[in-house]
């Protein structure tokens, strides 16, 4: 038997999760969790990327301990942000966290110069000034120097590959978040590319998952106790990616099921074997982003749980009763709550959340959350309606309407939110599985090594 390593890295919080596959089943085993923290420092906000790659080495190391077996290694992380190698294999400087807002005004300096309908049809992306295209095109105006002077532009899976492996690369579902691939050649964008005046050699060679990246750095390995011989396969290194690849859609060409990867964003889409490049797409604010296996996940990025966790945050941090069981609770018995927008600027990045919200509805002249209860079931409810409004705006694009909707990730446990979904869409909805993520991470590594034939025996064990 055959030991994988999924090392999932959300933005709140990472994993180091094995998995094995024994007859028809994949087991399961968590070796290490670890916080995920952003860093304001100097004006902007970095991720503390040393850290997170010394907490994945010691997931390494309890793998190393526990199983003599481990053949592979997968890692994926949230989408858009990247890290800038220079020649001599160095970092130079901690990731930006999407969340800086030094890129808030870029989308409007960037469509001053090209056609932004026209930009869509090539690319196919939602326009959000944190994507990767936007960001680069910021540093540029910062420091084009310095952006010249980098050797390789590695999204987040990728910068923690490469320094396992020494061996760069661009995975094809991380770099598709980024606004700068050709949607239907699956390639980057290079006239986009000069046309914005990035330097091209930054943009490497692009991988599918399921390609083995390279193999454990002799130094690297020795220190976590692993064969050097392990693997690192490109999996759906968006994390999205890899989730998708884990849901029990229906089948059969009449079947439309719909996905929402529930966690800090919401993720509500479907899997297309090609892009929707529209107007109507457009305006609707759809993107289409790298599948496993040539699909195309058209969806949109919604504000998820983030709001939720602000909250939590704050309760806990004032001593109050915080426990998503007590809560859900006591939003289940809250009535006549305001709805919000989940998508208005108001909810970015508040300095206080609850705040934020009884502003929100207080100038709208709307009923002001007073409970905790009512808090929640205010979040949870406009989170529903939002998700209604996404399955009509999906069905108006779409040849035949969505008939049921799989809730993936950690959100899935939330039960009102399943119900007030279910009710406001009035379609079935479907939870699990909560690990979506790491079992299509594992899949495509077991696919990778040879441990699963075909696609029938993948259906099987989802």
């Amino acid at each position: 038997m055959s030991t994988f390593l999924a090392v999932d890295f959300g933005a709140g919080s990472g994993r180091v999760i094995a998995g094995r596959v024994s007859g028809g089943q994949l087991e399961l085993d968590e070796l290490h969790r670890f916080p995920n923290r952003q860093v304001r420092l100097g004006g902007h906000v970095y991720w503390d990327f040393p850290a997170l790659f010394e907490e994945m080495k010691e997931g390494l190391r309890r793998a190393a301990a526990k199983y003599a077996d481990v053949e592979s290694i997968g890692i994926d992380t949230w989408g858009v942000d990247y890290g800038l190698v220079d020649r001599a294999g160095n970092l130079m400087g901690n990731p930006l966290c999407y969340r800086d807002a030094s890129t808030a005004d870029t989308p409007e300096e960037v469509f001053a110069r090209i056609d932004e309908a026209a930009h869509y049809a090539e690319t196919g992306i939602q326009v959000m000034p944190i994507n990767t295209m936007f960001q680069l095109y910021a540093r540029k105006k910062e420091n084009e120097a310095w952006l010249r002077e980098a050797r390789h532009l590695l999204f987040m899976p990728d910068l923690f590959a490469y320094y396992l492996t020494g061996v760069p690369g661009n995975e094809y579902c991380i770099a598709s978040t980024s606004e700068l691939l050709d949607a239907r050649r699956r390639t980057w964008n290079m006239s986009l590319i000069r046309e914005l005046g990035l330097p091209e050699h930054l943009f490497g060679e692009l991988l599918e998952p399921g390609t083995v990246r390279g193999t454990l750095c002799p130094e690297v390995a020795a220190e976590v106790g692993l064969s050097p011989g392990v693997k690192v396969v490109a999996v759906g290194s968006h994390d999205t990616a890899s989730a998708v690849h884990a849901v029990p859609f229906r089948k059969g060409k009449e079947a439309v099921s719909a996905f929402l990867s529930s966690g800090t964003w919401s993720l509500l889409g479907v899997a297309l074997d090609e892009p929707v490049l529209t107007e109507e797409a457009r305006r609707a604010g759809f993107t289409n982003e790298g599948g496993v296996g040539g699909h195309i996940r058209f969806l949109q990025n919604i504000t998820g749980l983030w709001i939720l966790q602000c909250l939590v945050r704050q309760w806990e941090t004032r001593g109050w009763r915080a426990g998503y069981d007590f809560l859900i609770a006591e939003a289940e018995q809250a009535e006549d709550v305001s709805s919000i927008d989940v998508d208005a600027p108001d909810f970015k990045h508040p300095a206080d959340m609850e705040k934020a919200i009884a502003d929100y509805c207080r100038v709208r002249g709307t009923k002001v959350p007073v409970t905790q209860g009512e808090y929640v079931r205010c979040v949870l409810q406009s989170l529903a309606e939002r998700y209604r409004m996404g399955i009509q705006q999906m069905n108006a694009l779409l040849p035949r309407p969505v008939e049921c909707l799989h809730v993936i990730g950690g959100g899935c446990r939330n039960r009102l939110l399943n119900r007030l979904t279910e009710e406001a869409t009035g379609i079935p909805v479907l939870a699990g599985p909560v690990e979506a993520t790491a079992i299509g991470n594992l899949l495509v590594q077991a696919e990778a090594c040879g441990k699963i034939k075909n696609k029938n025996e993948i259906q099987i064990i989802i």
